[in-house]
This record gives C-alpha cells, sequence and structure tokens, in this order.
C-alpha cells in the first residue's frame, strides 16, 4: 500500500501548480486526507471487516467533505483537487492516474444490486459539479466538463459536456490529465448560431 500511497502523494505535486511543499500538503490537502484514509478502509474492507471501514470513511468525509464508500477500487495516482462535495459509490472503480475536482459524483441510478456504479479508466479528468451516473464505462484519457451529467459510456480519448452528457470530440494525441474549461466548446450554442446564419440567407432571398 506505501508504493500506492507514494504515487498519490507524487500526483498532487504533478498536477496542483499551488503544491509547493510535503508539509503542506500532508497538513492542509483535504483531498490527499481523504484518499489516504480510503486507502486504508479498503484494506479493512478486503479482510472482511465492514463497521469499521465504514466509520472511518464517515470520518473522513466529515474531516474532508469527501465521501468514498470503502468497497470503491481506487488505481494509484488518484487527484482531487479541492475535494469538497465529492462522492464515490461503492462499485465504482477508477484507474490510474485519474482527477476528479470538487462537488463530483460517481453515483448509482436505482436500488439495484451488484455493479451500479461507474467505471473510469486511465488518465480520466472529472470537471467541477459533474455527476458520472450507473454502471456506465468511461474510457482512457476522457474528459468531463464542468457539470456535465454522463448517463451513457463513453469511448476513450473522448470529451464530453452537457445535460445528458454528449462526446464532442475525439483526440487520441491530447495531453494528458489536462482540461481547460474556458476553451470547451459548446454545442448547443453552435448549433442555434448555425440556424440563425440559416434563417438570414433565408431572409436574404426571399427579400431578393
Amino acid at each position: 500500500m506505501w508504493s500506492v500511497v507514494k504515487r498519490d502523494l507524487a500526483a498532487v505535486f504533478e498536477r496542483d501548480p499551488a503544491a509547493t511543499g510535503l508539509i503542506e500538503v500532508l497538513l492542509t490537502y483535504s483531498g490527499f486526507h481523504a484518499i489516504l484514509l480510503h486507502r486504508v478502509s479498503h484494506g479493512l474492507w478486503r479482510l472482511g471487516l465492514r463497521l469499521i471501514p465504514r466509520w472511518l470513511s464517515q470520518i473522513g468525509r466529515f474531516l474532508t467533505g469527501v465521501e468514498i464508500h470503502p468497497a470503491a477500487r481506487i488505481g494509484p495516482g488518484f487527484f482531487i483537487d479541492h475535494g469538497m462535495g465529492v462522492v464515490i459509490g461503492e462499485t465504482s472503480e477508477i484507474g490510474e492516474n485519474v482527477i476528479v475536482f470538487q462537488g463530483v459524483t460517481l453515483g448509482g441510478t436505482g436500488k439495484e444490486r451488484g455493479k451500479r456504479h461507474p467505471t473510469l479508466g486511465n488518465h480520466v479528468v472529472v470537471g467541477a459539479g459533474a455527476k458520472v451516473l450507473g454502471p456506465i464505462v468511461i474510457g482512457d484519457h476522457v474528459k468531463i466538463g464542468a457539470n456535465s451529467v454522463v448517463l451513457r459510456p463513453v469511448p476513450a480519448h473522448s470529451t464530453v459536456v452537457g445535460v445528458p452528457g454528449r462526446v464532442i470530440k475525439s483526440e487520441v494525441d491530447a495531453p494528458e490529465t489536462t482540461l481547460n474549461h474556458t476553451q470547451l466548446p459548446d454545442p448547443v450554442n453552435e448549433r442555434l448560431e448555425a440556424l440563425e446564419q440559416e434563417v438570414r440567407e433565408l431572409k436574404k432571398r426571399l427579400l431578393q
């Protein structure tokens, strides 16, 4: 487990320019505290214990604002930026080097048993406030825009925005773990602008 924790710690310095020192991260980064507590509670869960891991997860929720079910499987290099309001459900599976921002939910869609939470591949970025719901698979290197609601599987190397989430582009050669929210396209607005242009062209023809 120690090697996994070291990768989680390294991820903080790799992805947050505000991280300036080891002591600062260890004392003040709630996202790192949350994943550290999860590593412990998940280890106990795998030993067959139930009450103590659930108790630890609630302690983590109280201290950090991040709720991670102890049964959730999370790969190394996981980074929670700011963290407040993050919820990760029981059957969630998260690959390596994944970033989630504040307000993200990896949740279920009903009361069914079995696999009911998302599976995220490697190098996925989930923007602030995004909701990924149901037993869907999010491919490697996917970027999910802020406040998107993703209800369907997403192929690898895609960018998803909107409610419900729509794939707007696929970039196999895109840089890893980046998501510039100011540069995400707005497909609805683009379509409205195209319709307005078509209306203007039709008016011109009618007036000729």
